[in-house]
């Protein structure tokens, strides 16, 4: 098999996962945030409804569809929906400091609000966008990337990062350590997407799984012990749901980058997915995609210069579980 690898060959669905006309839109881990640049350069329309300002935008909240940041669970995804589609109200809903007022689910925002009445108003406008995004949009690119999360005991709302290691206070009284096991993810993700499709009944799914290890984890496992445990559950509950769910292809990333090349795919730090990692998965996904017209060919796209501009200063708000 690794004598004649191709990375393309892993996928074997019948129909074309993206085709020129379609509205795409991501969310997930910070791996889904690497493929934008290259879907916009293919000629791809990646839908954007919310913008801000990239100064001093360390954890990536401008690279989204909306500036939802990184997406690291499926409970997280469906919480998103669900407030978005007004069916979920946290009650921990914003911290309060001394300089301004924090958003507990996208701590990182560069400006935080300055008072009550600017964060109603500014949670409000996000969460509408959220909505127009899902509502527009024709195609869904979600990567699993964590089954471990810290959640508010009072109604079980998943923050992105433990509160207290970006903004708000650490609570043992108020907040609890959640790591979920595989019929737990598939049940998250299969309720995601059906309230995706109140907003919009068309909306197809592609579901990666991310490549990149854990940097700590929060079980007595050792890390190592602990990544194998994550990917191996998202594995089987992406498997559960696109065998379930009418709308869902499961795309290889995953595979492909930890093939039998994967020691080529990986920086110095053997845990970020280098741009030979990242083009050997679009390189695969193109491959079974109906590329618009005025798309680049992919021997002519920079991937180098393309990843440098993308993701540098950025950092994802699971590494501050490690500092």
């Amino acid at each position: 098999m690794a004598r004649n690898y191709a990375p393309a060959d892993l996928y074997r669905g019948k129909t074309p996962l993206l085709k020129p006309d379609d509205r795409i839109i991501s969310a997930g881990s910070c791996f889904a945030a690497n493929i934008v640049p290259f879907l916009e350069r293919a000629g791809f329309q990646y839908l954007r409804t919310e913008s801000m300002d990239t100064d001093g935008d360390r954890f990536g909240y401008s690279r989204y569809s909306a500036s939802y940041g990184n997406i690291y669970t499926s409970r997280q995804l469906l919480q998103l929906l669900q407030r978005a589609t007004g069916e979920f109200a946290p009650r921990e809903d914003r911290w309060i400091e001394d300089d301004g007022v924090y958003d507990p689910f996208r701590p990182g925002l560069p400006n935080c609000a300055e008072d009550e009445d600017e964060f109603e108003i500014l949670t409000r406008a996000h969460l509408d966008r959220v909505r127009e995004t899902f509502s527009q949009s024709s195609v869904l690119l979600f990567t699993l990337g964590l089954t471990e999360a810290w959640a508010s005991e009072d109604d079980g709302a998943v923050f992105p990062a433990c509160p207290g290691t970006i903004a708000g206070t650490f609570s043992a009284e108020r907040h609890r350590f959640a790591n979920f096991n595989a019929h737990e993810v598939a049940t998250d993700l299969k309720a995601a997407i059906a309230t995706a499709r109140q907003i919009n009944p068309d909306l197809r799914v592609i579901l990666t799984v991310s490549p990149v290890p854990l940097v700590a984890t929060a079980t007595d496992s050792h890390v190592f012990t602990a990544t194998t445990y994550s990917k191996s559950v998202l594995r089987v509950a992406a498997d559960d749901v696109e065998s379930t769910v009418p709308g869902v292809s499961y795309f290889p990333a995953y595979e492909i980058v930890m093939g039998p090349e994967s020691n080529q795919h990986f920086e110095n730090d053997l845990r970020n997915v280098n741009a030979k990692g990242v083009a050997a998965v679009v390189g695969a996904l193109f491959a079974h995609c109906e590329l618009p017209e005025a798309s680049e060919r992919l021997e002519e796209v920079s991937w180098q210069k393309l990843l440098s501009e993308e993701l540098t200063r950025r950092e994802c708000e699971e590494t501050m579980s490690d500092k």
